[in-house]
């Protein structure tokens, strides 16, 4: 099975936070569900891919490549069928697709480029999933400014608690032993918290500051945990939290 899914457990969540926040405002559609297919299926489908690109052994990655193919293209044609302009988005996310590419080739999947890179793929994913709820069966996606402010709002939270995320567990798994990432998930942290009083004002007031409380329960998180020896288990819970916390206060401000 190892072969089949990805080993990076906490990427799961990654992929599961903007589908929700974009859902939190899109409109009800079937669309949505195999939208979820194709999002999360593109995932391992991608890790195949990435190993056929980097590995010596490639033949352990043909077979999960053709797998998730399987699943991923069925799902696709039912979108673009139903909204042609996915085609401009999925061009935009190949185009991303190929600096995970040049990452992967390095051997340096690790590097924060490549993870500014999938927290900008995931944050995408919420306007994305609004248009699809909203959008229509034509060539030319929604109108940039027919698209609610709120969603943009949603977008730039969906980028700090991912790229925040990314920091802390960095600091504390592998990159623990070198002080400076600890104090950049501190900073990020607290300079997230400062910027979601402005995005709470963005969304309107009072509503907006539910929009708050997941920042400032990350920021206590960031300095509480910060140095301490915890299991990636636990980690991981904490930050589910933390993401599970930021769709219910979308919710509520919604």
């Amino acid at each position: 099975m190892s072969r089949y899914l990805p080993p990076q457990h906490g990427a799961w969540a990654f992929l599961a936070l903007p589908l929700a926040l974009g859902a939190v405002l899109a409109p009800a559609s079937p669309l949505l569900l195999v939208l979820t297919v194709a999002w999360v299926a593109a995932y391992p489908l991608s890790y195949a891919a990435l190993g056929l690109a980097r590995a010596r052994r490639k033949q352990r990655f043909v077979r999960p490549l053709v797998v998730w193919l399987a699943v991923v293209v069925p799902a696709v044609l039912v979108l673009v069928v139903a909204r042609p302009w996915l085609l401009w988005v999925g061009v935009g996310y190949l185009v991303l697709f190929a600096v995970n590419l040049r990452y992967a080739r390095r051997n340096d999947e690790r590097a924060l480029g490549n993870d500014a890179v999938f927290v900008l793929e995931c944050a995408a994913m919420v306007a994305v999933t609004w248009a699809v709820g909203a959008g229509g069966p034509t060539l030319v996606p929604p109108a940039l400014r027919t698209v609610p402010s709120h969603v943009w709002v949603l977008v730039v939270v969906c980028a700090l608690v991912l790229g925040g995320s990314t920091l802390h567990v960095k600091s504390l798994i592998r990159e623990r032993k070198k002080p400076r990432y600890a104090r950049a998930s501190k900073v990020v942290a607290l300079t997230s918290l400062a910027l979601s009083a402005a995005l709470a004002a963005w969304w309107g007031l009072p509503a907006g500051w539910w929009l708050v409380l997941p920042f400032a329960a990350l920021a206590v998180r960031s300095y509480v945990v910060a140095g301490r020896q915890l299991r990636a288990g636990v980690i991981g819970m904490v930050e589910l939290a933390g993401f599970v916390l930021t769709v219910g206060c979308a919710v509520l401000a919604a």
